[in-house]
Parts: C-alpha cells; structure tokens; sequence
C-alpha cells in the first residue's frame, strides 16, 4: 500500500502524515510518481521566493486540480499534494540552483538516495598510472633526465626514471562533493519554507526534520 493510501480520517477529521521535507520529496516523486514541469524563463515569471505561491497556483491550474486538494489530474493517479510539491520543485530560484537544482533534487528522490560527499575520503598519494599484467601492478615510471655512470670500467649514459604521483580524491574534488551537498541541502530547506508558506498541502504535513547540514564534521 503506497503512503497515500495510509492517509486517513479519524472522528471526521483528516489525519495529516507527517513527514520531513527529504522523505516528502521521495514520497511525490518515487511513490506518486509526480513529474517536474519546469517553469517559463525568468523574464516570464518574476524569479525569487514569492514566485512560489503564483506559480504553484498556475500549476494547479494547468494540472486541473482545485487549490483545495479535492481533485487530482484528470486520468493521473498522483495524489494532489504530491502535484504541489512538484510544482514547489519546479520553481527553485538561481539564487540556490535553479532548474539544475531542481532536477538533481528530483533524480535524487526518485533513487531514494542523498547527494554522496565522500565520507571518509582523504587524499591519498598514489601513482599517476599503473600497468598491469601477469605477474602482477606496477607503477610506470617515465625519463626524467639523464647522467654519467661508471659501469664496469667504462663511463655510459643511463636514464634516470622517476615515478610520477598524484592526489586521489585530491582536496578540491572532496571539498566540491561537499559543496554539492551543502547546496542540495540548502533546497531542501527553500522547498520546506516554501510549501509550508504557500499552505497548499492538505494531506501532508511537514515536520522539522532535515538531513544532517555537514554529517562529514560530526563526532
């Protein structure tokens, strides 16, 4: 049985679910199957917070659904409330990701997964290539010069090899993954802020819930 199946009344009253905004997103996007409509470029409809509520309206509208939440997409099983958050989705600002954000934040939902920050990594010196073969790795050296060797009696020029080496994850490709993340989580929180202020969702309410900000700084 789906999530929106378990939503229920209890005395008349309509028992709302209770849900962090991360596991509202999975739920609209991997159980309701809602789908991302993204918005008209910015010179269209004006860019920044209180677009929400606008352009959550003119979705609603387009998708044939009253404000009320009584009636779902004409032919489409998703729930009403999973068509909000969508909507909410769809109009993410530039200011923390625009569109880009929007659709990362929805393929992330739809695996059920978080943005991977590289726990536990930490640059490692390791060489810049390997060759491999039956006896077993080896890294490759390259010529780095030459010198002057006495070799049974006689003066030769032999090559002088070094091993090249390198950082694997170097500093930057650790500190952009946990960037990447710091900024899905920075949507997450304008996602929240913006259906609980537009008021839209009936069925769903959203907890204070939130993934961990820098889980890689914990203790």
């Amino acid at each position: 049985m789906s999530m929106q199946g378990r939503i229920g009344r209890a005395g008349g009253t309509r028992v709302k679910r209770a849900l962090g905004v991360q596991a509202a997103l999975e739920w609209a996007f991997r159980v309701e199957k809602a789908q991302l409509e993204l918005p008209p470029p910015k010179d269209v409809v004006e860019e920044g917070f209180g677009f929400g509520l606008e352009y959550v309206l003119m979705q609603r509208a387009a998708l044939g659904c009253k404000v009320d939440g009584g009636q779902h997409k004409m032919g489409s099983d998703t729930h009403a409330d999973a068509e909000v958050i969508a909507a909410t989705v769809a109009g993410m600002p530039d200011t923390i990701g625009g569109k880009r954000m929007a659709i990362r934040a929805v393929e992330l939902a739809r695996a059920g997964l978080t943005p991977d920050w590289m726990p536990g990594a930490v640059p490692r010196c390791v060489p810049v290539d390997i060759k491999r073969n039956r006896h077993g790795d080896r890294a490759v050296s390259v010529v780095v010069g030459t010198e002057r060797a006495l070799i049974k009696g006689k003066w030769r020029s032999v090559e002088v090899r070094a091993c090249p080496v390198t950082f694997r994850p170097d500093a930057r490709q650790i500190e952009a993954a946990r960037q990447a993340y710091e900024d899905w989580w920075q949507a997450l929180c304008w996602v929240r802020e913006g259906l609980i202020a537009g008021g839209m969702l009936r069925e769903i309410e959203l907890t204070g819930s939130l993934p961990k900000l820098r889980p890689w700084g914990d203790r």
